[in-house]
């Protein structure tokens, strides 16, 4: 992507964004996720009706007298989004390339994030780690992570979705939302996957164009795998070929999401050919209601 384009595409994403964190998306946006939980706030002493659980044994002998141990939610969240930025995911129908839709949910979550004040952090991969990003808090900080999602030109093609997540698995020591944005056109990433969904408030966003699913009705169309560059020729006038291709895909769908059902992972589906902010919108409410 030229310099000019690229900056044109990042001002747009940022006003788009913005407008709609603004708007719509912030104050679900802190319902929907799960936080730390609860954190030490201070001892105070005790009356009755108190939980005898929590008083603090070595405060009262030394006051003589019983104290408690009172605590309060954990406000603040650390949000690290895992971005799939491998070859794959270059193309898509001809309103927006699935790279562009992730550029823009990415855009959309991280502001969301910053609005209430959290941190955010970012991990790009291909079959690689292509950029780690520590989360920090401050909107100076989001722009610059939408800006290097969108400029970021990956070194590898494949994708390796575990290595993300044993990455930022190692990095995230305290309870946070993780959010992976991919394809999942990937394999052995469940197991990590699972540890994952029992430290962290896990979502997985996978990227769909219709040409995932229904196969073009055409002559013989030569496909390219982008990750591997290997080449086949398929019969698109062919309606089993078209009917094994759909329950192909259909099956794939299924699969992913049972096994992200299992592990109590939360899925969102965003489809290219939609707009990419009301899909999420939709699963903001449909999540805080839920």
């Amino acid at each position: 992507m030229d310099r000019a384009r690229l900056l044109s595409s990042v001002k747009r994403i940022q006003l788009v964004a913005t407008r709609l964190v603004e708007n719509l998306l912030a104050g679900d946006y802190r319902s929907v996720f799960r936080g730390p939980g609860i954190e030490f706030d201070e001892v105070r002493e005790y009356v009755e009706g108190d939980d005898a659980r929590q008083i603090d044994w070595n405060v009262s002998s030394r006051m003589n007298s019983p104290y408690t141990k009172t605590f309060r939610e954990e406000r603040e969240l650390t949000l690290v989004l895992l971005v799939d930025v491998s070859a794959s995911l270059m193309f898509g129908s001809p309103q927006r390339t699935r790279r562009e839709v992730v550029a823009e949910l990415f855009a959309l979550l991280s502001l969301a994030a910053a609005v209430n004040n959290d941190r955010v952090g970012a991990v790009l991969f291909s079959d690689q780690i292509e950029s780690w990003v520590a989360p920090k808090k401050g909107k100076r900080h989001v722009l610059r992570l939408i800006a290097d999602t969108i400029a970021v030109e990956p070194k590898g093609r494949g994708s390796d979705l575990a290595l993300a997540l044993r990455t930022t698995g190692e990095a995230l020591k305290r309870r946070g939302v993780v959010i992976v944005i991919s394809d999942f056109k990937t394999h052995g990433y469940l197991p990590d996957l699972t540890l994952m969904g029992r430290r962290h408030d896990v979502i997985a966003i996978r990227i769909v164009d219709p040409l995932d699913r229904e196969f073009p009705q055409a002559g013989l169309i030569r496909l390219e795998d982008p990750e591997s560059q290997r080449t086949i020729l398929a019969p698109g006038s062919s309606e089993s070929f078209r009917k094994a291709y759909h329950d192909f895909w259909e099956a794939e769908r299924r699969s992913w999401l049972a096994e992200c059902r299992r592990r109590r992972i939360g899925t969102l589906e965003v489809r290219t050919d939609r707009d990419p902010a009301a899909q999420l919108i939709r699963f903001f409410e449909s999540r805080k209601s839920g």
